[in-house]
């Protein structure tokens, strides 16, 4: 381990590779203080679904990234190649991350905070306060550490001013709209209006019924409380949108309070939180919305 945090401490400094940028260094506050870190980071790796979709969508492929799942790996959806798994998104591997001599990591103080030194040691580290904030405040930090903030502004316009076109096209205002996640056979896992899925309901017209959320995110019911879940329009994610199977028994078995039930892929309404996840979102909302009229 030794070894390894002292071949990443040498290696921190951005190579100056790539786009032709200089090599220097500038400082970015975040939520363990201020980071020096290079003008144009070369072997970055992320901690956070956020971190990875933001920086893809930004036109930086990361290094390493922990996954979502060690089953997982890298969504699909992002399209690309090359990224090393490195340990899950709870329990990053310290060891992976040093082997691949990163020049600056991104994490989350709410889920990383014990690891900070020893990631601060093998490169430039920048932590977002909590993956429960908005994710656009989040992603503008980490467009910030990648050095491309007017980038960044500009996939949240795009993304903005796409839910502002969704909600003038589509009459929904009044209508309620929930995304369900079922968890394992006694938990179903409801999103609020923080949550990045929520509040891209929200953003195209629909409400969300009230639940009693943590921190605006989720809320988490038993298959014998389904009826909590009920809306207008229910979306639950899977892995498999083709498999109707994967609709939850509580909620076929209760077919009269949900008749409008709508399958998603789990990778982008809950795991590919960012601009592209976003863009993805909004392309199922799109068709969904389409469908109905």
């Amino acid at each position: 381990m030794a070894a390894l945090l002292l071949t990443g401490c040498s290696t921190t400094a951005a190579t100056g590779e790539g786009d032709g940028e200089g090599s220097g260094t500038r400082s970015v506050e975040h939520a363990r203080g201020t980071a020096t870190v290079p003008d144009a980071p070369q072997r970055v790796v992320v901690l956070e679904p956020l971190e990875l979709d933001t920086a893809v969508a930004l036109g930086v492929t990361p290094v390493g990234a922990a996954v979502a799942s060690n089953t997982a790996g890298i969504p699909a959806y992002l399209g690309v190649d090359g990224v090393e798994p490195v340990g899950t998104v709870p329990e990053p591997d310290i060891e992976a991350i040093a082997a691949l001599e990163p020049d600056l990591i991104l994490g989350t103080e709410s889920r990383h905070s014990k690891l900070y030194e020893q990631l601060d040691s093998i490169a430039p580290t920048v932590f977002m306060a909590s993956q429960s904030d908005p994710w656009q405040e989040n992603a503008e930090l980490i467009g910030e550490a990648l050095g491309k903030s007017d980038e960044l502004d500009d996939l949240l316009d795009a993304y903005n001013d796409r839910c502002g076109e969704l909600a003038s096209a589509y009459d929904v205002a009044g209508q309620t709209a929930q995304l369900v996640r079922p968890r394992d056979e006694t938990t179903l896992s409801l999103y609020g209006p923080t949550s990045f899925a929520g509040s891209a309901l929200e953003c195209v017209g629909f409400s969300i019924p009230e639940q009693d959320w943590v921190d605006g995110l989720q809320a988490d019911i038993s298959p014998e409380n389904v009826l909590d879940a009920q809306a207008d329009h229910v979306f639950v994610t899977t892995a498999d949108v083709s498999d109707e199977a994967s609709i939850p028994e509580a909620i076929r078995a209760n077919a009269d309070a949900f008749p409008d039930v709508t399958l998603v892929d789990t990778s982008y309404w809950v795991s590919g939180v960012g601009p592209l996840g976003g863009q993805k979102v909004l392309d199922d909302i799109e068709a969904y919305l389409t469908d109905l009229t």
